[in-house]
């Protein structure tokens, strides 16, 4: 089964709101299951729950057919989405504008080309999507 992960802010910024579209779509496009996830991080105080999460992403959408909801803990966004990716096994990660940037930091740090598409492929088998606001 083909599976869509989209790492989204909560609550839904709009930059949230317009890649959790593209990915509702692309999920459609390939019949694939989603993965909605939430990275909550250790050193702030707000805490989301999944239900929580759920509740605001159909609030703006609807019912999400095949959605999963996730939250994970971790220190650093980025890591924890690489490792709910790869232990998903995903097809597709749905990542906004502003993340890609994001991405382009942490791999700099990593290797020398910052191509975060092929970074992420080469390490993940998955397609990288960007969405635009």
């Amino acid at each position: 089964m083909t599976l869509v992960v989209v790492p989204v802010r909560y609550p839904l910024s709009e930059h949230s709101k317009a890649t959790l579209s593209r990915a509702i779509d692309l999920a459609r496009e390939e019949d694939a299951d989603l993965t909605v996830l939430h990275v909550n991080l250790y050193q702030n105080d707000h805490r989301i729950t999944r239900a929580e999460l759920k509740r605001a992403v159909e609030a703006e959408f609807g019912r999400v057919p095949r959605a999963r909801f996730v939250v994970r803990s971790g220190f650093l966004v980025e890591e924890t989405i690489l490792d709910e990716v790869i232990s998903e096994g995903a097809d597709f990660v749905v990542i906004g504008r502003k993340q890609a940037s994001r991405w382009r930091r942490m791999v700099r740090q990593l290797i020398d080309d910052p191509d975060v598409e092929s970074f992420l492929r080469e390490k993940l088998d998955a397609k990288v999507v960007t969405a635009s606001l």
